[in-house]
Formats: C-alpha cells, structure tokens, sequence
C-alpha cells in the first residue's frame, strides 16, 4: 500500500511538472528553443534532488547519478586543457615530434609517473606502487602545511604585542584572545585536577569553544541556506515569473 502512494505521488508530481511547462511554453513565456530550455532543466533537476526531503526515489537517484556523471566528464576535460595538455603534451611530445625551437622538458616525467602510478590502484599486482604518488602528497602537502598552519594558528597566539609592549595601547580584542588562549589550553590541560581557579579558568575556557563551534556551525548554516534562498528564487522568478 506504502509503495503504490510512492508511486502514484511521483508519477502525479512529474505529470504536474510537464503540465506546469506545457502551460508556459505554449503562453510564450518560456522559449523551448533558447533560456526556456535551460530553466525548465535546471528547475527539474533542482526538484529532483529537493524530493529527497520526502524520501529516496528514483528521480532523485538519476539526478544523483547524472550529477556525478556530468561534473566527473567536466573536471576530465578541465583536467586536460589546463593541465595534462599544457604541461605535459605541449612539453614533451609536441617539441620530440614537431621543431617547436625549444627543447623537451623531461623533468615533467617525474611528476606524470607519480600520477600515472595512482592509476595503478585498480591492479591488485601493481597497487603498491601507488603508494609512492599518495606518499609524495601527503608528504609536500604537510610540509606547506604544517609550518602555516603553526605560524596562523600557535604563533599568532602566542604574541601579543599589546599587551606587551608598553608604547601599544591594550584593547579588548587583544585580551579575549589572551584569555581565550590561556583558558582553552588549561582546559585541555588534565594532569591537574580542574577545582578551585582552574577549575574556574576552564570552565571560561568552556564557554570559549562552545562560542567558537557555535559561530563555525551558524557561519555553514548561514552559506546552506544562502544556497536554499538562490534555488528557490531561481524557481519562483525564473521558473514561475511569479516574482521579478
């Protein structure tokens, strides 16, 4: 009985939709052949992925699948105009084949076989081999990483010249961040039992994080629903015309 409503609520949906764009289409207000086109599918896939919020269905696994499929193709080609084409084609084999006036570089071979061995982990007898390649990336990735991220986040906390050098006015910001600092960090201190001042210390440490995980997690709220807000205008306005 569940699975017949399923059904009869999806194929009443998709008749509604072809209705909807039948109706604009032939009043002129969508031209078939140029824009309209274009909105009628953004407008069916922007659907398709909200009917999730009812419940998974076929429509929306297609517009999954089509999603994933289309944005796979677009990096593919991204991938060889700006990247394999330019570094690697016009570098080494067009100047072998072809009097370009400059000479191979063969130095980027080095980085073509370390991409060329992550290929590699669908052979269950050369696998091993793409360890190098994920090694090299995880290696250079921390070493550019690691040092900014201590400069960024330990370093900068740890010098407050406002507070320290007397010709520099002290401020309020300079202070949250020395307390913020210091009580954080006594609160992740545990070998000493948190009562009495410390205990009081971390507790401001406490109210420090949760305001820090609070504004982090308002901040991804506020872009998911800046998202929300564009694709339902995109649907009224353009879609509908309800509103201009």
């Amino acid at each position: 009985m569940k699975k017949s409503r399923d059904v009869y609520i999806l194929f009443s949906t998709l008749i509604l939709f072809f209705l909807v764009n039948i109706f604009y289409l032939s009043m002129g207000w969508l031209d078939f052949w140029g824009k309209g086109l274009g909105i009628v599918t953004g407008a069916a896939f922007t659907l398709a992925m909200y009917s999730f919020l009812y419940k998974d269905n076929p429509v929306f696994k297609i517009a999954e699948n089509l999603f994933v499929g289309v944005a796979m193709g677009y990096w593919i080609i991204i991938t060889w105009f700006n990247i394999l084409k330019p570094d690697v084609f016009e570098t080494i084999l067009v100047p072998i084949f072809k009097e370009t006036g400059t000479p191979p570089q063969f130095t980027i071979l080095i980085p073509t076989l370390l991409g060329m061995f992550m290929l590699l982990r669908f052979s269950k007898k050369l696998a091993w081999m793409s360890r190098w390649s994920f090694a090299f990336i995880v290696g250079l990735g921390s070493g550019i990483t690691i040092p900014n991220f201590i400069h960024a986040f330990i370093l900068k906390q740890l010098t407050f010249d406002s507070l320290i050098a007397p010709s520099i006015p002290v401020s309020i910001n300079n202070f949250l961040v020395l307390l913020g600092v210091v009580s954080v960090l006594i609160y992740f201190f545990f070998s000493v039992e948190h009562k009495g001042v410390v205990g009081g210390i971390s507790i401001i440490g406490v109210w420090f994080l949760m305001i820090a995980f609070g504004a982090s997690f308002g901040y991804t709220v506020m872009a998911r629903m800046s998202l929300l807000i564009g694709r339902i205008q995109f649907l009224i306005r353009d879609w509908l015309g309800l509103i201009q």
